[in-house]
């Protein structure tokens, strides 16, 4: 586990994002008190999310009409 404070951090971010990255615990202290630790974000198998969809979802023209039944609920 790699513990370091606040202003070494900021010096070193490149290199600590790499190491947790790599799976090391990276925990950055202020004032030697834990306040955060270095995680990284699930694998989405390198795709990424914005646009995964696209061209696969299509939306009608009346997608945001009532459904019968409802259109006394007003809005």
């Amino acid at each position: 586990m790699t513990r370091v404070n606040l202003a070494e951090a900021k010096a070193r971010l490149s290199e600590l994002i790499d190491r947790a990255l790599a799976g090391e615990e990276v925990v950055i202290s202020r004032r030697d008190v834990p306040v955060i630790r270095l995680v990284p974000e699930p694998s989405h198998d390198g795709r990424s999310l914005v646009g995964l969809f696209r061209r696969q979802v299509v939306l009608g023209p009346d997608f945001d009409a009532p459904l019968p039944g409802f259109e006394d609920l007003g809005g």
